[in-house]
């Protein structure tokens, strides 16, 4: 069960490739997934992650907000409560990240998080249930983005340019820590999309250096394949199980 939440977060982590100068992203979209896990071999929902995206403006510039809450569905509570918010502010243009803030709730276990980005530095800012703040100034690469940003970011991509099984690396920062990534084009696909009916998709692999993610091309996403590139299935596997988010409604896009 506590696992939902950080699956989400692992495949926001992982999903890159390069990309335009110009988002496609715009406000006002929203996107709900299932969030499943495998129980004595039976694919069991128990959570709902919902993706917004809304635009702030503010005295001096004006970002766009993307928004993702994860919470288990009420029947589950008793047995491990999630209640899970992730943001990320970033420029409507090149979908670079300024502020990032992390807030969980899992199971009675919370921490609050907030990264301020200035150039190449990233203020943080965390608070773990129990302990007092703390606060740290760590560099990063320019291209680097926070777990939210990337996998709208990776929406920006025309892979109709990419060859099937070509490969790209990435960085991603999570934890205070940079983490390098590898993914890979597989090709298209068609899935179900939710409320968008069957759709073909790009399918993705992702790779990384972390014990997170087990299985060579284990690890997929699908992107419908158009201007849009809604994430309609996403399938995991991990040390302790194999799980999936599927898309059930996207509206707004």
């Amino acid at each position: 069960m506590k696992k939902i939440l950080f699956i989400f977060s692992t495949f926001l982590l992982f999903c890159s490739f390069s990309s335009e100068n110009t988002s496609y992203i715009k406000a006002g979209e929203k996107l709900v997934f299932a969030g499943s896990y495998n129980m004595s071999g039976l694919m069991t929902q128990l959570a709902q992650i919902t993706m917004t995206t809304e635009t702030v403006t503010t005295a001096k510039n004006t970002y766009l907000h993307l928004n993702c809450e994860a919470a288990t569905y009420s029947k589950w509570d008793s047995f491990f409560k999630i209640r899970d918010l992730y943001e990320s502010y970033v420029n409507p243009l090149t979908l670079k990240p300024s502020l990032y803030k992390r807030s969980i709730d899992e199971g009675g276990y919370t921490k609050k998080e907030k990264y301020v980005f200035k150039g190449n530095q990233i203020n943080s800012t965390m608070k773990r249930k129990n302990k007092p703040e703390t606060q740290k100034t760590f560099s990063v690469g320019g291209a680097t983005q926070d777990v939210v940003s990337i996998l709208y970011k990776l929406r920006t991509v025309d892979f109709s340019k990419y060859k099937v099984g070509q490969t790209k690396a990435f960085t991603i920062v999570f934890d205070e820590s940079e983490i390098p990534v590898v993914v890979k084009f597989m090709g298209n696909e068609t899935v179900s999309a939710g409320n968008l009916g069957k759709k073909e998709c790009y399918k993705i692999s992702i790779g990384a250096k972390t014990d997170a993610l087990r299985g060579k091309d284990k690890n997929l996403i699908w992107l419908t394949a158009d201007a849009k590139k809604i994430p309609a299935l996403i399938k995991f596997s991990i040390p302790v199980g194999t799980g999936q988010l599927t898309l059930t409604s996207a509206t707004g896009i």
